[in-house]
C-alpha cells in the first residue's frame, strides 16, 4: 500500500472510530441540553423550567413552576393581585386568600387542582397569624397535604404571608 493508500485509510478509520464513539455516547447531553423550557411533554428525568403565566411575571429569574416527571413544584406565591402587581390588602385574611388563588391559577395552567398538592411550605411574617392563616387554608386543603408553616421577617414585597407547594399529576 502507498502513502497515498495509508492516508486514507487512516482518515477513514479515525471516520469510522468517531461514528462509533458517537453512537455509544449519544444518551450523554451537555447539561445545557438537559434543561427545557418549554410546554412539551418531558421523559421522567429530565425538569421542564416554565415561564410564568403572568405576562408581567415573564421575565422573573425564577420559573413559577418546574416540572420533573409527574411531580411539579410551584414558587412561592404572596397574595399579590398579578395584574397590578400590589398587595391586595394588609390582613392576613386576605393575603392569604389571594395567595391560594395564586396558586390555584399557576396550578390550573398545568391542569392541576388544589387536591393535587401533596405538600405546602408556609413563611409567616408573624407567627401570631397562624390561627387566621390555618382557617382559611383549611377551606382549600381538605386532603391536608403535609405542611411546614414558620415565620420570617422581611418577606418579599412586605408581604404578610408567602406559600410553595408540591403537586402531583395522576
Amino acid at each position: 500500500m502507498n502513502v497515498r493508500g495509508k492516508l486514507i485509510f487512516g482518515l477513514f478509520s479515525i471516520f469510522i472510530l468517531g461514528v462509533i464513539l458517537c453512537c455509544n455516547n449519544s444518551e450523554e447531553q451537555e447539561p445545557d441540553a438537559k434543561i427545557k423550557e418549554s410546554s412539551f411533554v418531558s421523559d421522567n428525568q429530565n425538569p421542564i423550567f416554565f415561564k410564568s403565566h403572568e405576562p408581567k411575571k415573564q421575565t422573573a429569574p425564577f420559573s413559577d413552576i418546574v416540572k420533573v416527571g409527574n411531580t411539579y413544584y410551584l414558587a412561592g406565591q404572596i397574595g399579590m393581585d398579578h395584574k397590578t402587581r400590589t398587595l391586595i390588602d394588609q390582613t392576613i385574611e386576605g393575603q392569604t386568600k389571594q395567595t391560594l388563588e395564586n396558586i390555584k391559577q399557576v396550578l390550573a395552567q398545568h391542569k392541576l387542582k388544589m387536591k393535587d398538592v401533596v405538600k405546602a411550605t408556609v413563611i409567616l411574617d408573624h407567627i401570631e397569624d397562624f390561627p387566621a392563616f390555618n382557617k382559611i387554608y383549611e377551606q382549600y386543603f381538605p386532603q391536608k397535604p403535609a405542611r411546614t408553616t414558620f415565620a420570617a421577617e422581611a418577606l418579599a414585597a412586605g408581604a404578610l404571608i408567602e406559600i410553595e407547594v408540591i403537586a402531583v399529576s395522576q
